[in-house]
């Protein structure tokens, strides 16, 4: 029965699911809303929670721990860090290569002018960039164009590295300005954020053995050496070449020994030292210890070290103590050993070195010689080389050899320097020759150079003394503008041009100082015109002179009032002229009707026919009541002007 009753309910249950319908699984949509107007309204809260809510980015970095606060506050004014070497890439290391292109072609103004227009660009120069420019017009001697950029690069904001620091302190021992040197090098260590390098000591050092001012440079050897730089060879050098500037050998072996105690060594290994140390015993009449000093530095076996710098020192130590010979020999062996660029032992001072020797031997065809074969190492001469030269041929009658010699400058792209006019000019004239020493000083104002006054007087003077009174004149003109003239250089023209009977130039002259500028006529210039104009009987023309510009400055002065007073009339015309004409036009018509009605015979007196005006106030004909006029007439401006403004702000 129980088995029965199983298969029944299993029969019964497959027949109740075959007739069932299928199941049908219908998908659950999330985020899902009844109707659109459901689906906005959320829309529209989940933007206003954006709104008002900060972002979770915002939160993350509030809940950052924050650092602590430094104990120490930042000054504001600390001097900037300069930029590393990488800042020169990209962008910025392309303009450092045009940059570099400009000096190569040796156009510096461009070069300069390129730098100052990048500084407010968005491709600002490097401070390497900058240096690049600045060192370019050192080697140039234009000392005033890199003031002027380094000024500039100041205020921009470019902070200074310590190469910086070193082409000022060059520029200024250049000029034999010691003590900004020294102020420079003291703003440096106490204000700069890094330290002076190596070379900043030798420059400075060598800048003051240079000039003469021997003490400074032991005394910043001895700093040297107290904030912990090693012992510089090259620093001793110089030390010992201006203790033998002063004939004082003891203070070169006494400099030499002090190296060999800093170093621990008998021997120095730098080759820089042993020049000097060769004038030591050339002083002290040793020329056989010199000698020997000689061979056994540049000797077969020698372990000492020799640059172009250190064999320079030795051959200046021969040739000038009567080994002129010896240095020829040690010349020819340092051309041989000079192979770019593994090894330089020539460089332009070694040329110099045996030019001097030469002309000191009076051999100055072999001097024009070496000097024109340098460019076979690859050496160029400067400026101060061509004068060296220049100088020597002019002060033993070789003018012409000079002059072609000028020439040659431009071929090898050196530009002549006020030296190098102005020897040429004196000589010129000591030759006879004063219209080709006129051409060279003009040349040299053409050139964009200032020569001193006492070289203007020079030329003038000789002038003169040919009889050349108008070329004279004419540089005077020239000059007038450009040099600050004392009271002798304008005495010594007038003179000139009274004795020549040409007093009308003189008054021209005191004329135009009397424009220019009253306080360049002193009293004692004046006196001194005046006293020659009497001679002449016409004592009273400075005086009219002076008479006549004051009354030109006073008519000037009233055309400039009255220049003033058109413009303001003017511009009160051109504000009348943006009021618009509807708020004037009753005011326009009661004033044409006014005018109709009063009589023409009585315009001219304070009180009309009707009684409307009294001396600029209004009369009430009924109550006889004076009311001052102004008073309408400022109100109905105000009036205007109120009107006037709030239809600006409708429209």
């Amino acid at each position: 029965m129980l088995l029965h009753h199983l298969t029944e309910t299993l029969i019964k249950t497959q027949r109740f699911q075959s007739h069932a319908p299928p199941c049908t699984f219908l998908p659950i949509r999330l985020f899902s809303f009844a109707t659109p107007e459901e689906a906005a309204a959320e829309r529209r809260k989940r933007k206003r929670r954006l709104r008002i809510e900060p972002p979770l980015s915002s939160l993350r970095h509030q809940q950052l721990p924050r650092p602590p606060p430094s104990a120490v506050p930042q000054n504001p004014n600390a001097p900037k860090l300069p930029e590393p070497l990488s800042a020169l890439s990209g962008n910025r290391h392309v303009l450092h290569n045009r940059i570099s292109k400009l000096i190569r072609e040796n156009d510096l103004e461009e070069a300069a002018l390129l730098t100052r227009h990048s500084i407010y660009s968005n491709c600002r120069p490097t401070i390497y960039t900058c240096n690049s420019v600045m060192a370019a017009q050192l080697r140039q001697s234009k000392y005033a164009e890199l003031l002027s950029l380094h000024r500039f690069i100041t205020q921009a904001g470019v902070a200074a590295n310590v190469v910086t620091y070193n082409l000022l302190l060059t520029l200024y021992l250049d000029c034999r300005k010691t003590d900004l040197a020294l102020e420079q090098y003291k703003q440096l260590i106490n204000n700069s954020p890094f330290n002076p390098s190596p070379t900043t000591y030798r420059i400075l050092v060598k800048g003051l053995v240079d000039s003469q001012e021997l003490e400074k440079a032991l005394e910043i050897k001895d700093e040297m050496a107290a904030k912990g730089f090693q012992p510089d060879p090259t620093i001793y050098s110089y030390l010992m070449l201006g203790q033998a500037k002063n004939s004082n050998a003891d203070g070169v072996f006494k400099l030499y020994e002090e190296l060999k105690e800093k170093l621990g060594t008998e021997v120095i290994i730098d080759g820089v030292i042993y020049g000097n140390l060769m004038k030591g015993y050339f002083l002290r009449k040793m020329v056989a210890e010199a000698m020997e000093c000689y061979r056994k530095v540049l000797g077969e076996g020698s372990r000492i070290k020799m640059s172009a710098v250190a064999y320079n020192y030795i051959l200046e130590a021969l040739s000038k103590n009567g080994k002129f010979e010896e240095a020829l020999k040690l010349f020819d062996r340092m051309k041989n050993e000079h192979d770019r660029p593994k090894i330089l032992s020539v460089n332009l001072g070694s040329y110099n070195v045996i030019v001097d020797g030469y002309c000191a031997e009076k051999r100055f065809n072999e001097a024009i010689e070496v000097f024109n074969s340098m460019g076979e190492k690859r050496c160029s001469p400067d400026p101060l080389s061509f004068n060296v030269l220049i100088d020597q041929l002019c002060s033993n009658d070789m003018l012409a050899e000079a002059e072609q010699l000028y020439k040659g400058m431009s071929d090898k792209k050196v530009s002549p320097d006020e030296y190098t006019f102005v020897t040429l000019m004196d000589t010129c004239f000591k030759e006879n020759r004063p219209d080709d020493a006129a051409l060279y000083f003009r040349t040299m104002v053409d050139s964009k150079l200032r020569p001193s006054l006492e070289v203007y007087n020079r030329l003038v003077d000789n002038l003169v003394k040919v009889g050349k009174v108008d070329e004279a004149k004419s540089f005077f003109d020239l000059m007038q503008p450009k040099l600050k003239m004392d009271d002798d250089s304008y005495k010594f023209i007038m003179i000139v041009l009274f004795e020549a009977g040409k007093h009308e130039d003189v008054v021209k002259i005191v004329d135009g100082m009397l424009r220019e500028d009253p306080n360049e006529l002193s009293e004692e210039v004046e006196e001194f015109v005046r006293e020659w104009l009497k001679k002449l009987r016409k004592e009273d023309v400075v005086t009219n002179l002076k008479l006549e510009i004051e009354r030109e400055k006073a008519e000037a002065a009233a055309k400039v009032a009255e220049e003033a007073e058109r413009a303001k009339a003017s511009a009160r015309a051109a504000i009348a002229s943006l009021l618009p004409s509807k708020l004037l036009g009753n005011k326009d018509r009661e004033n044409k009707e006014t005018e109709d009605e009063s009589p023409t015979d009585f315009e001219a007196t304070p009180l009309s026919v009707h009684g409307e005006l009294l001396n600029g106030k209004e009369v009430d004909e009924t109550s006889a009541e004076v009311i001052p006029a102004t008073e309408d007439i400022q109100d109905e401006t105000v009036e205007a002007e109120r009107n006037l403004a709030n239809e600006l702000v409708t429209v």
